[in-house]
């Protein structure tokens, strides 16, 4: 029997909500690291709006595969699954290993430059719930959450910029002197 290997948004967003949950995190975590950072530049941002944004983000295929595949790797870590020297560089999150990384900057970059640049933002500051879980990581016994803390800090960036995206949209389409322009931000 062949198994599943496509799913529908909708499927992908309950598989990523549910294994957050199981790496300890929660959407509204993430929301509140997006809300925060986007807060800066735009005070009249709802929670609504990142929620929404979160959302999304946790619906892509991209982010699907990104996310479930980092989870598995840290999950594999925490049950000593992975051998030789890559499960120590694994377990201490070292800081040169950097593959990590390129797993948030890919999430990230599916919202172009800002959104690598709010995620080297979220990367380096570790905000909120991407500060637990890479605290979390570097405790005897903690949970692995070398790829975790990466990607959480890139949905957050991801909805931090799409939350810029759909407000720059938003107004462009109040000023009457512009053609509209119908764009596709269903990304």
């Amino acid at each position: 029997m062949v198994k599943r290997t496509i799913f529908s948004r909708e499927e992908m967003l309950e598989m990523n909500i549910k294994t957050l949950l199981e790496r300890t995190v929660t959407v509204d975590e993430i929301v509140e690291v997006a809300f925060r950072q986007q807060a800066r530049w735009n005070p009249d941002i709802s929670r609504k709006e990142v929620l929404n944004s979160v959302e999304k983000i946790l619906s892509l295929r991209d982010v699907f595969h990104l996310l479930q595949l980092g989870a598995e790797i840290d999950r594999l870590t925490d049950e000593h699954l992975i051998k030789g020297p890559i499960y120590d560089i694994l377990k201490v999150d070292l800081g040169m290993f950097g593959i990590d990384e390129l797993f948030g900057l890919e999430l990230a970059g599916l919202y172009g430059t800002i959104g690598k640049t709010n995620f080297g933002d979220i990367d380096v500051n570790k905000p909120l719930v991407v500060d637990r879980l890479n605290e979390d990581g570097k405790h005897e016994n903690g949970m692995c959450h070398t790829f975790m803390d990466d990607i959480v800090g890139a949905i957050a960036a991801a909805a931090s910029t799409r939350v810029a995206q759909v407000s720059n949209e938003e107004e462009a389409k109040k000023d009457p002197t512009v053609e509209e322009i119908k764009l596709d931000l269903d990304i």
